[in-house]
C-alpha cells in the first residue's frame, strides 16, 4: 500500500528568520533600534530559542548586532565612509564578474537574468509599499546569478562575503526613499548589462555594470542624507 509522504516541516528558527527579515524589508525596524527578545517572543508566540537562532543568523548578515550584556540591536545606518567603501568594493568585484559571466553565457542564464529585469520593471511600476521586498529580491538574484556564472570561485566567494552588507545597504539606503521614485533607473541599468551580455559584448557589459554601481553609489549617498535627516 502506497504511503503519502508529508511535506517536511520548516524548522521554527528558519521561519522566525524569514519573519524577521520580512519585517526588515517592510521597514518595521529602524537603524539602531533595540530588539527586545521578550517582547518579540510574545508578539510572534514562540520560545526564545528559535528566536535567538534567527537573530544569530541576522547578525551574520550584518543586519543586527549583538552587544554584550545588552542583547540585540538593529545595525546602525551606514556612515558615509562605510557606504563609499562598500560601493568601492563592489566596483572592484562586479565589473570583473560581469566580464567573466558575459564570456560564458548560456540560454538558461540569459533567461534567468531577463526574468530578474522584468521583475524589477514590474516592481518599479507598482506602489513601493507593496513591491519593495520583491524588488530587492529580484535585484539580489540578478547580481548573484552573474557572480555564479563567472565561474571563478574566488571572485564569487569575495562577492558573497559582501552579501550581508549589501543587504544592509539595500534596506537602509534606497529602500528608505519615500516613493522609491528612482526604482526605474536601476531596472534600465540592469537591462543594459543584460543586453550587452546577450550580444556577447563582455567589455561593454562590464562597463555597464560599473556605471550601474557608480549610479547606485550616488543614489545611496543621497538617500543616506535623507534617512539621516528624518
Amino acid at each position: 500500500m502506497a504511503t503519502t509522504r508529508r511535506p517536511a516541516r520548516q524548522p521554527l528558527a528558519d521561519k522566525m528568520y524569514e519573519v524577521l527579515l520580512g519585517q526588515f524589508m517592510d521597514g518595521l525596524w529602524s537603524p539602531g533600534q533595540v530588539l527586545n527578545i521578550g517582547a518579540l517572543t510574545r508578539e510572534l508566540d514562540v520560545s526564545q530559542t528559535p528566536l535567538r537562532e534567527a537573530l544569530a543568523r541576522l547578525e551574520h548578515t550584518g543586519l543586527v548586532r549583538r552587544e554584550a550584556l545588552k542583547g540585540y540591536r538593529v545595525a546602525p545606518l551606514f556612515t558615509e565612509r562605510e557606504l563609499i567603501k562598500l560601493m568601492d568594493a563592489r566596483l572592484v568585484l562586479e565589473p570583473a564578474l560581469t566580464y567573466e559571466a558575459a564570456r560564458r553565457t548560456t540560454p538558461e542564464f540569459l533567461r534567468e537574468i531577463e526574468e530578474s529585469v522584468e521583475e524589477l520593471r514590474r516592481c518599479a511600476a507598482a506602489p513601493s509599499s507593496k513591491s519593495v521586498r520583491t524588488y530587492w529580491a529580484a535585484d539580489e538574484r540578478f547580481h548573484l546569478r552573474i557572480a555564479e556564472q563567472a565561474d571563478n570561485p574566488f571572485l564569487e566567494t569575495a562577492y558573497r562575503a559582501l552579501g550581508g552588507h549589501v543587504q544592509r545597504f539595500r534596506l537602509f539606503t534606497e529602500l528608505a526613499t519615500p516613493e522609491a521614485a528612482s526604482a526605474a533607473a536601476p531596472a534600465r541599468e540592469h537591462d543594459a548589462v543584460r543586453e550587452a551580455m546577450a550580444a556577447g559584448e563582455a567589455d561593454t557589459a562590464a562597463q555597464h555594470m560599473r556605471r550601474h554601481i557608480e549610479n547606485a553609489k550616488a543614489r545611496a549617498l543621497e538617500d543616506r542624507k535623507a534617512v539621516a535627516a528624518s
